[in-house]
């Protein structure tokens, strides 16, 4: 069984943070720790704060990593431009980079199947260029995805979701994949507009 880390948690919502929120706590519990026990208990001023350095940590490296906001604009740019086609054609490729096994899926609710380490997930993708998705396609790929027996399901937009939407998507565990994910995924879309800007 693969574990998950619940989305609300402490650690979870540290993640998504910036990285010196983290760094933050961890200084002030060492500190507070230091100073409350005795000498020779001062060890765990370091222990106590250890979790919290490590998220800080992990937290650094993916923003370091993420994808800077020109060229999450410039992806969204070019994904928007796409015909459906090329842009199936590019996430299939992302997934697959991802290390997913990729499937099409006949259906209007769904259009991919990815598998990786036994967990199957429904993919949808052909709302994109929606400017606000409303909360009706989530429901039916949730739809897709319990009649398909599949663990989780994935929307992808180069938009945004209504708030409903946004909520029903947390409430149901929908992973989104839009902005800075979407950039990740399609490493290559939006670079010839991006060279064309350095000429």
């Amino acid at each position: 069984m693969k574990w998950e880390m619940n989305e609300n948690s402490l650690f979870a919502v540290l993640l998504r943070s910036p990285w010196w929120v983290s760094g933050a706590i961890a200084a002030a519990i060492g500190g507070l720790v230091g100073v409350l026990v005795r000498e020779e208990w001062r060890i765990f001023a370091v222990f106590s704060s250890l979790p919290f350095a490590v998220i800080a940590a992990m937290a650094a490296w993916r923003q370091l990593k993420a994808p800077s906001g020109a060229r999450v604009a410039r992806t969204l740019d070019a994904v928007r431009a796409m015909p459906w086609s090329d842009f199936a054609a590019a996430l299939e490729d992302g997934f697959r980079r991802d290390g997913y096994a990729v499937s099409r899926v006949d259906g209007p609710d769904a259009d991919f199947e990815i598998t990786k380490a036994g967990r199957r997930a429904l993919v949808s993708g052909k709302r994109w260029k929606v400017a606000r998705a409303g909360v009706e396609p989530l429901k039916a790929l949730i739809g897709a995805k319990d009649s398909r027996d599949a663990h989780e399901c994935v929307y992808v937009l180069a938009g945004e979701l209504t708030d409903n939407a946004r909520r029903f998507a947390v409430e149901k565990r929908i992973r989104l994949i839009a902005g800075p994910e979407l950039a990740r995924l399609m490493p290559d879309a939006g670079r010839g507009a991006a060279k064309r800007a350095g000429a």
